[in-house]
């Protein structure tokens, strides 16, 4: 018998593997009956604005955006902070709709720019290590 080499037993077990995990079947949905204006399920409640509040992204808590809605004699302002000591900078006043959606899409912005930063920051050491590799400068 001869001796075998461990690369062809690890791809032996990996193909075994990648055999038994085979898609599952796909899941039959039941038949729904037509929906009548009846069956139309009501529309979800408003969301409470007061206390509404959204984090954007990033490593380290001391740099991350808070938005926070909250509500002070009927009208609506959003506390924005950087980290969790900073002071707020207040926006408002507005009304409860258009204080969820400025906080809604300042952390769709905050989330956009972060990934765009992430992109860009890969791309650089992408760059970098393809110059060091062909013994070049940056």
């Amino acid at each position: 018998m001869s001796q075998s080499d461990p690369t062809d037993n690890a791809l032996a077990a990996i193909a075994s593997i990648l055999d038994e995990q085979q898609a599952p079947p796909p899941i039959e949905k039941p038949q729904a009956e037509p929906e009548t204006v009846e069956d139309t399920p009501a529309r979800p409640p408003p969301l409470e604005a007061n206390g509404y509040s959204k984090v954007g992204p990033g490593p380290m808590a001391a740099l991350r955006f808070k938005w926070t809605v909250r509500e002070q004699d009927g009208q609506y302002y959003v506390d924005e902070t950087i980290g969790e000591n900073s002071k707020a900078m207040v926006s408002g006043p507005m009304d409860r709709e258009a204080a969820i959606k400025f906080v809604d899409d300042r952390e769709a912005d905050a989330h956009q720019r972060f990934e765009v930063l992430k992109q860009e920051m890969s791309s650089r050491a992408a760059v970098a290590s393809l110059v060091r590799e062909e013994g070049g400068e940056i």
